[in-house]
């Protein structure tokens, strides 16, 4: 999905000043945009694990020809790692996760096991959660198809079969437990871009308040539970603009 020709040309609010703050050259360049959630994703993780870097934002109009040279289709987010190219979010979580393993937290566990779990959640977010999430927020209604309820309950479940494995683990407010992890991080960007639905849809979100989910509650308190700690996790706050600037984009 192309961003909006009206799309505001920089990151606003609480990312602003953290975007300033990581202006001077070094030798990992985030090519970014501020609005992307697969560019928060890498983000996130440059930030949650301290690593230097400078932060280039790029105009998907006007793309740079540092950006070009790296990666033609001149995708965001690109690193540039001593000059060198890597893009795709996922790739390059992991690879911060590898070529930085002196800064923490580390955000795969040690155990083999559970690092391997941890990446079949996080192609879940991938191949699960986002397209299920953009149908929802794409719907149209039809002579076809009618009803908003099929889609909605189709992300319902998607977000149920998450929390499900989640509440697998041993107790703790994330997604492996006490400690937030990779899987936390490549979902955060999509969950707090929930408010969207409540802004475009005819009832919204719907998700189930509390006691209100037949015979779901536990489920939808422990999700409930892991937004909340999302929403309000530094690294999430500092690299998230305002969020009247996010209309254009998501607007059916």
């Amino acid at each position: 999905m192309a961003p909006p020709k009206e799309l505001h040309p920089e990151a606003t609010g609480a990312a602003k000043p953290l975007v300033d703050a990581h202006q001077e050259p070094q030798e990992l360049v985030l090519y970014a945009g501020w609005f992307c959630p697969f560019v928060q994703r890498a983000w996130l993780v440059l930030e949650e694990k301290k690593i230097p870097y400078q932060y280039i934002e790029v105009n998907p109009y006007n793309k740079p020809a540092s950006l070009l040279t790296l990666n033609p289709r001149g995708l965001v987010p690109t690193l540039a790692y001593r000059d060198r190219p890597l893009y795709e979010s996922n790739v390059l979580c992991e690879f911060l996760e590898d070529a930085y393993p002196d800064h923490t937290p580390r955000l795969l566990p040690d155990d083999a096991y559970k690092r391997a779990r941890c990446r079949i959640w996080m192609d879940f977010v991938s191949t699960r959660f986002i397209p299920a999430f953009h149908r929802f927020l794409q719907f149209q209604p039809s002579e076809a198809a009618p009803k908003i309820h099929g889609v909605r309950d189709e992300f319902h479940k998607v977000i149920r079969e998450f929390t499900g494995a989640m509440m697998e683990q041993e107790e703790g407010q994330w997604f492996v437990g006490k400690d937030i992890s990779m899987v936390d991080l490549v979902l955060a960007p999509w969950a707090i871009r929930l408010w969207v639905y409540d802004h475009f849809k005819e009832g919204g979100l719907g998700i189930p308040t509390e006691d209100g989910g037949k015979g779901d509650d536990a489920v939808w308190k422990r999700w409930r539970a892991w937004v909340n700690a999302v929403e309000n996790r530094q690294s999430v706050v500092e690299t998230t603009s305002e969020r009247g600037k996010y209309l254009p984009i998501y607007k059916p």
